[in-house]
């Protein structure tokens, strides 16, 4: 296996950039070995913050030296990455605490309100398992119990939900070639159905952003459309039950999708205050309709990719 090796010297007087190097290493997850060199998996993004790190020594009149390897002496793959996983299963237990805590605060509350009142705790919980998953290159089983407690825990935080929504299966080969419209201004749910309608039913579709549909139009996200937004349902969603389009990585962007939508608190994924930020510069910015979708199909088409990534690891 390739890793990454990593040391560097600052003068006495470098007290506040030593500090802020050794906070950026833990941030980073690098591991620390004897003679004050740190190690990180070889991968593209570990590569840049060692880079990084490595110019700003520099710059400051230090030294840094960063290198690849394949093998550390005296020390098997195998060792290395139990380091890795012992310092996540630190950050996990940590973590630990604080959702038991949350847990006892939990069973104390008889009252849904007085339970939803613990969502804001429960989101920030949820951000920092993210941040330890992260930097767990090594995947330690302590990420999947811990997701799974947060899960049971989010549900906990809940009103009582509303009665299950039943879409009317479509066939996709019946919409081949329709025409499709929505609402001028496309924010969320508009780009991501675009982005579906022309990756999974019809690449070449054509798409008008309008206040009326047309007679030979399929609407969606309107009101009285075929799609749109059903009980607790955003459109993207509605479209993925309708289509059966059964995929984990689709309903992972759904789940992103209906909080930015719809703001229920039921869902918590770490990238959803990145995508709405995203969305909500370009449309400040007086993106057109047309420039709208166009970033939408390249935001949802990385989104896809980067949750695929995620969805792989246990």
């Amino acid at each position: 296996m390739n890793w990454l090796a990593f040391s560097y010297s600052l003068s006495a007087k470098s007290s506040t950039l030593r500090v802020a190097v050794w906070r950026r290493l833990k941030r980073v997850g690098a591991v620390a070995l004897a003679g004050g060199v740190y190690v990180l998996p070889s991968r593209d993004d570990c590569f840049e913050a060692f880079m990084w790190m490595a110019q700003e020594v520099r710059q400051a009149g230090g030294e840094a030296l960063l290198i690849h390897v394949e093998r550390v002496e005296g020390m098997a793959d195998q060792d290395l990455i139990q380091l890795f996983r012992e310092a996540r299963q630190e950050d996990y237990l940590a973590l630990t605490e604080q959702i038991v805590e949350l847990e006892d605060a939990l069973s104390q509350c008889s009252e849904p309100e007085a339970r939803f009142d613990l969502k804001d705790k429960l989101d920030h919980l949820h951000k920092q398992h993210a941040e330890i998953a992260r930097i767990d290159y090594f995947d330690c089983p302590e990420r999947a119990a811990l997701l799974a407690r947060l899960t049971r825990l989010r549900q906990a935080t809940l009103p009582e939900p509303l009665t299950p929504v039943a879409v009317p299966a479509r066939d996709i080969a019946d919409y081949r070639d329709a025409r499709w419209v929505t609402r001028p201004m496309p924010y969320v749910d508009r780009a991501a159905c675009a982005w579906l309608i022309r990756r999974f039913i019809n690449p070449d579709a054509t798409i008008r952003y309008a206040t009326e549909p047309a007679a030979d139009e399929t609407p969606f996200d309107m009101a009285d459309a075929e799609f749109s937004h059903q009980g607790d349902l955003c459109t993207f969603e509605v479209l993925l039950r309708a289509f059966d389009l059964d995929d984990p990585v689709l309903h992972a962007i759904g789940e992103i999708v209906h909080e930015i939508d719809l703001r229920d608190g039921l869902y918590a994924r770490p990238q959803t205050e990145g995508v709405e930020a995203l969305l909500r510069g370009w449309q400040q910015s007086g993106a057109s309709d047309l420039e709208m979708e166009e970033r939408g199909l390249l935001l949802f088409d990385g989104l896809r990719t980067a949750l695929a990534a995620d969805l792989r690891s246990p």
